[in-house]
């Protein structure tokens, strides 16, 4: 259900109880509107709607389970690794659910041979054999061993085929729904129209040597009512999914068709369509879970970019890329192996070293829909720590148990869902916090609203309760266009001021301003978003510099964008200086000691070829004016942070073999004991005791790493 929206006063009409939405408060701040449910639509039956109101049990399980949704074969190959692979090595059981048959045209092309006759159920065998070949190898054993294959019963009595395989302690179970990539009548692409169609009913392909030997058949609600109970048997503790709302991206027909990629956005449309599809199975999850009093599903949802990676700085080294790469040589199989499956031995075109060759490069980087640290840190009246995450779609609180303890407490639900994983967050002067998330505040299709906002959790008191949710709008007018914003980050200036800001559909930057007294102006883009020159990728950084001015950073295609203050209190502008290197990824801005900023960051040295460029492992630093300052050894990939502390700075990351490392002072550490898989980035807080780490694990519960003291967690 949409929320009630009146810029400039703070109206909400109250939902009535039929449709189960909640509104949690009116609001008493400008431009600001209190919470509504987020409902999925159903057109043949009702759904009960997600309800934001905070105060809810959560459930508690310390045994992970990773759960996949992915479109095709090969989806989570090239656009999860290297974190499936992280966590599988660390010991999380996982099941893949492919929704559809990856059939397409039924093709399987040797390369340098003649094209083959199409044979679409044999095409979907071939993969689903290369699949079996790719695990196989991950869980460390021969890539032709031998599978259980059987048929799961799922809810609504639907059949799929499951293929499990187990080597010690690691499991991995391979679910395929087998829905048809393709409608039966005029051949319109399946999943895209089985969101938007309300008449469509879906047929599923049988694959050859298939133990499912009858076809079904799926409309809208069967498959999110499968992927809820697929949901519920797991009960997974992390969901990985794609890209429901990828970047508008505008080029010629004959590009767009040759990167397979949908009309105006830059991702297959099957990917868009699982990842909808996958949110809002979430959505039902949780809302049926929690109905009549029950508790909240813990588990943490991440979103993968997915042909988005053609289009940016590739964000892997070369040690990483090739380790993720290799997953892919298995499951692209050859037609001369003897793999047991007369279909096929795996996906022919993707075999050997195409990935790597390829100029769309998309195995060459991996990028969140929703960057960002996975906790929010605050330091409660007591000393002790607070984490603000998010799980089960909701906002929640984990304090320390004591002070310094590194052990964490129950979660407290602050709700607010369903919400994307990372929230933004800024303290007032007087210790206060403020969140900042992004909602999905209507989900749905068949026609249905599906639109997005910002919203805001402001506490009472410092290390207290908090006031209810408000909503902050939008900076994009269109519900499409308003899909593509990004994840909220925010700075409290010395004035007192809030300075929030989000990556806009123009992929540029808007921003709100909050003043001292709590009222809120209006969205305002900043210059700089309009020509692909000044597009930026989502992953925003903001810091406050010695003399009070606000800055704010965004990665572009060529270089590192900058906006700032000429004084404080007065709005930001870009700023016009020499390109500075290209970066992969979020700079991490840092205060210096001379009051100015240090950015620091990994880079794409020029690339060879389109599409085969690599990260640069070592991290560069540099002045926003472009004057180089002394490199720091600090060799990993993925996002980095860095705080100043009185020994210098304190930079966190991970090393080229995804351990998180930490740099204090000239000594390099890395983490080698407790929990080793942690989801995304973790966040850093330097206090009394030195550098403090805290991150989500694959149990989507907080662990703590603080070498300096001896905690790890």
């Amino acid at each position: 259900m949409n929320i009630a929206h009146a810029l400039g006063q703070a109206a909400a009409r109250r939902i009535g109880p039929s449709r189960r939405n909640v509104v949690i408060a009116t609001g008493a701040v400008a431009g600001a509107v209190a919470l509504a449910g987020c409902s999925v639509p159903a057109p043949r039956r009702a759904a009960l709607a997600a309800d934001p109101a905070p105060g809810m049990p959560i459930a508690s399980t310390r045994r992970a389970q990773l759960m996949q949704i992915l479109a095709h074969p090969d989806d989570d190959l090239y656009f999860m690794n290297p974190d499936t692979q992280r966590m599988l090595d660390s010991g999380t059981p996982l099941v893949c659910v492919y929704v559809t048959a990856g059939e397409a045209d039924g093709v399987n092309k040797i390369p340098d041979r003649p094209r083959p006759a199409a044979d679409k159920t044999a095409y979907s065998s071939a993969r689903h054999q290369g699949l079996r070949q790719a695990y196989a190898t991950l869980l460390g054993l021969p890539k032709f061993t031998d599978w259980q294959q059987g048929v799961a019963t799922l809810r609504g009595d639907q059949r799929a085929e499951i293929n499990v395989l187990a080597n010690g302690p690691r499991r991995v179970e391979l679910i395929f729904l087998n829905l048809a990539m393709h409608t039966v009548r005029g051949g319109r692409m399946g999943l895209p129209s089985l969101w938007k169609d309300r008449e469509l009913n879906l047929r599923t392909v049988v694959a050859d040597d298939s133990p499912v030997r009858k076809a079904g058949s799926y409309d809208y609600d069967e498959l999110i009512d499968v992927l809820v109970g697929l949901m519920d048997r797991y009960r997974p503790t992390v969901i990985q999914t794609l890209d429901p709302d990828p970047d508008i991206q505008h080029g010629s027909e004959r590009v767009r068709k040759k990167d397979s990629e949908q009309r105006g956005y830059s991702d297959h449309a099957d990917h868009t369509a699982v990842a909808s599809f996958s949110w809002a199975a979430m959505v039902r999850w949780v809302a049926e879970s929690t109905h009549e009093g029950g508790q909240v599903p813990a588990f943490a949802a991440t979103a993968f970019r997915g042909y988005y990676n053609r289009h940016w700085p590739k964000n892997l080294p070369e040690s990483v890329l090739q380790r993720k790469a290799a997953n892919l040589l298995p499951y692209g199989g050859d037609v001369s192996w003897d793999c047991g499956n007369p279909a096929g031995c795996g996906d022919y075109n993707v075999g050997g070293k195409r990935p790597l060759h390829n100029r769309k490069g998309w195995v060459r980087s991996t990028h969140y829909r929703y960057p960002g640290a996975r906790t929010a840190l605050a330091v409660e009246p007591d000393g002790r720590l607070a984490a603000y995450g998010v799980l089960g779609l909701r906002a929640v609180r984990w304090r320390e148990t004591e002070r310094g303890s590194g052990a964490w407490g129950n979660p407290d639900d602050l709700g607010g869902g369903p919400l994307a994983p990372t929230l933004g967050a800024a303290t007032l002067k007087d210790g206060r916090q403020l969140l900042f998330g992004l909602r999905f505040s209507a989900l749905g299709g068949h026609g249905g609203a599906n639109t997005r906002e910002i919203v805001l959790l402001e506490q009472r008191a410092a290390g207290g309760g908090f006031l209810p949710w408000l909503g902050l709008g939008n900076p994009e007018r269109g519900g499409d266009r308003g899909r593509r914003i990004g994840v909220p980050v925010a700075v409290t200036a010395p004035d007192g001021r809030v300075h929030l800001f989000v990556r806009n559909a123009d992929q540029g930057v808007s921003t709100r301003v909050r003043d001292a007294e709590g009222r809120w102006g209006g969205w305002q883009d900043l210059a700089g978003g309009e020509e692909r020159d000044g597009e930026i990728q989502d992953g925003l950084s903001t810091i406050v510099d010695g003399a009070g001015r606000v800055h704010v950073f965004g990665a572009g295609h060529d270089t590192v964008h900058h906006w700032t203050q000429d004084a404080p209190g007065q709005p930001l502008t870009l700023r016009a200086a020499e390109p500075l290197p290209v970066a992969v990824g979020t700079p991490a801005a840092l205060a210096a000691k001379d009051g100015g900023i240090e950015l620091l960051y990994r880079t794409e040295p020029t690339p060879k070829a389109e599409g085969r460029s690599t990260a640069s492992p070592a991290l560069t630093s540099v002045r926003p004016d472009g004057t180089r300052t002394p490199g720091v050894r600090f060799e990993g990939y993925g996002a980095v942070s860095a705080l100043p502390s009185p020994r210098g700075p304190v930079l966190l990351g991970k090393d080229l073999k995804g351990q998180i490392q930490l740099r204090v002072a000239d000594r390099l550490l890395t983490r080698s004991t407790g929990v080793l898989a942690a989801l995304d980035a973790p966040a850093l807080h330097i206090g009394g005791s030195g550098a403090t780490v805290v991150g989500l694990g694959a149990d989507a519960h907080p662990w703590t790493w603080a070498p300096e003291a001896g905690t790890a967690g």
